[in-house]
């Protein structure tokens, strides 16, 4: 029997449009992540507020029409971007240190994977923070994504000092939520002054205000190093 008649008795009805349909979708997939790649990057130097659909069909060199049809509006660009840069943020910042010990150690963690990713964002810039100051008063879809980004963000610092606390490695009178609010005050402050003031010292300042933190609400005897914290933030290690 020949072979094409063996494969069209062995693939059932409609299978051979099932299987162009899949690899269609896939290729569709992939297509879109290669657009939310190039728009992450044009976002991080023009901030989420610049993008457009006609100037990510230019960086892409695909047509306006191409680009439209797999978000529908800039809005929705603009969001898939928040989205993917949360992604990325979580999978350099928070998910190592939760490999780390509950308490003062996985504090130490957050903080130290958070100051090396800004010190490659120092150089493209932060869209949390950029886009913070393009949205903050104006309501809708996008400052939904990124407030709602930020707070999963901060939850998780919060709730890794609340179990330092009950890992008896802060003070009893340690306020949790200020303690995580001088925290993020830290990262805040350091992307203004090595931005925008180019302080050269901005990092070692930011580093020296984190022990300040922990010396201040922590509890003698509690752990005071982790591999993390030991290595320089702008270091490729």
């Amino acid at each position: 029997m020949p072979i094409s008649e063996t494969s069209a008795k062995t693939v059932p009805s409609g299978g051979g449009r099932a299987s162009r349909g899949g690899r269609a979708l896939q290729k569709g997939q992939q297509t879109k992540q290669v657009i939310v790649d190039a728009a992450l990057g044009l976002a991080a130097q023009i901030g989420l507020e610049g993008l457009s659909i006609g100037a990510l069909a230019e960086v892409t060199q695909m047509s306006k029409s191409g680009v439209f049809a797999h978000f529908g509006s800039r809005e929705e660009l603009q969001i898939s971007v928040v989205r993917e840069y949360y992604n990325r943020f979580s999978d350099e910042v928070f998910f190592p240190a939760m490999r780390e010990a509950r308490g003062l150690p996985r504090v130490r963690a957050l903080f130290a994977n958070w100051m090396k990713r800004v010190a490659v964002e120092l150089q493209s810039g932060c869209i949390f923070i950029s886009g913070a100051v393009a949205f903050d008063d104006r309501p809708g879809p996008v400052r939904d994504a990124l407030a709602s980004s930020v707070k999963t963000w901060l939850a998780a610092l919060y709730r890794a000092v609340v179990q330092a606390k009950e890992e008896g490695q802060l003070n009893e009178a340690a306020d949790e939520q200020q303690m995580a609010f001088e925290i993020h005050g830290l990262i805040l402050a350091l992307h203004y002054e090595a931005r925008f003031l180019n302080n050269p010292d901005a990092i070692e300042h930011a580093n020296k205000g984190f022990e300040n933190i922990l010396a201040r609400y922590g509890k003698s005897g509690a752990p005071v190093s982790s591999p993390f914290t030991q290595a320089n933030p702008g270091s490729k290690e």
